[in-house]
């Protein structure tokens, strides 16, 4: 996938935005009781699109995302899906963290970081 700079910055906001919604979430169900759920990769993959469907349609232009951007993620992140999940599993067992829906968004957005960046063209 070929993001500039410029897309992987409004990437990496969006992304923070997410770790953070999950790390809000989490104290208040902690706050009522209520365990947390699993949480896997792909689902981080998926709420990162839907948040991306959502930001281009309300500000795409604006923020001078493409009109096709949305549409590359998708195949991206379909592509990278079980590359990113095996990253985030060898992560998460070799840690000693727990594993939460805010940890499993943060580790699966570096991933995807990652390797947007490894394949980008000028990356030497």
């Amino acid at each position: 996938m070929n993001a500039s700079g410029h897309i992987v910055g409004l990437l990496k906001g969006y992304m923070g935005d997410l770790v953070e919604q999950a790390k809000q979430e989490a104290s208040a169900q902690a706050q009522f009781g209520f365990a947390s759920q699993p949480y896997r990769p792909d689902e981080a993959l998926s709420d990162l699109l839907a948040l991306l469907d959502d930001r281009i349609e309300s500000e795409g232009m604006q923020v001078g995302l493409p009109d096709d951007f949305l549409h590359e993620m998708w195949s991206f992140c379909n592509a990278s899906g079980a590359h990113l999940a095996e990253r985030v599993w060898l992560e998460t067992n070799a840690a000693t963290e727990p594993v939460t829906k805010a940890r499993t968004r943060e580790l699966t957005y570096r991933a995807l970081i990652q390797l947007m960046e490894a394949q980008a063209p000028d990356h030497s």
